[in-house]
């Protein structure tokens, strides 16, 4: 006999790992189609470069990588075709003269702006079941399995 409050042919819950993974691809998918449907041609590893950026500002191409998770080429085609529309540019590093500073210009900045009202309206979405209380449980939960993740690592 099944003694657990629910019915015995409810589906099995989805493992964490999964979980994660679908709710990754479902928000770099709606935020894909905020970006579409403004008429915007960019994928979301160029939004995640652009938003990292306008975060964190001038940095070196691979600092940018390693803070959007990126290998150097797949990095480097990433700026290339950024740098083609005129959302960033490449300078000089102030103190080593071989490297190269990657910073967002005037227009990517104003792009920055109007790609966060994109991130905006989905997360609003994603979360829209959720109240305040909820919403802050699910940040801190969220933080502290990535930090013990990161932990285990170091």
């Amino acid at each position: 006999m099944h003694t657990s409050g629910t019915p015995a042919t409810d589906t099995p819950r989805e493992s964490l790992g999964i979980l994660l993974a679908l709710v990754r691809a479902e928000l770099v998918r709606a935020i894909e189609a905020e970006m579409a449907a403004k008429g915007l041609d960019l994928r979301f590893t160029q939004f995640l470069i652009l938003k990292r950026l306008a975060e964190l500002g001038p940095m070196t191409a691979t600092e940018l990588a390693r803070a959007v998770e990126l290998d150097g080429g797949a990095m480097t085609r990433q700026l290339d075709q950024l740098e083609s529309k005129g959302y960033l540019r490449r300078r000089p590093h102030e103190q080593d003269r071989r490297a190269l500073r990657i910073e967002l210009t005037a227009p990517g900045n104003a792009l920055q702006r109007q790609l966060g009202g994109c991130k905006a309206r989905v997360l609003a979405a994603a979360q829209r079941s959720l109240d305040e209380t909820e919403r802050r449980q699910l940040h801190d939960y969220l933080e502290r399995v990535l930090r013990a993740l990161r932990d285990r690592h170091d």
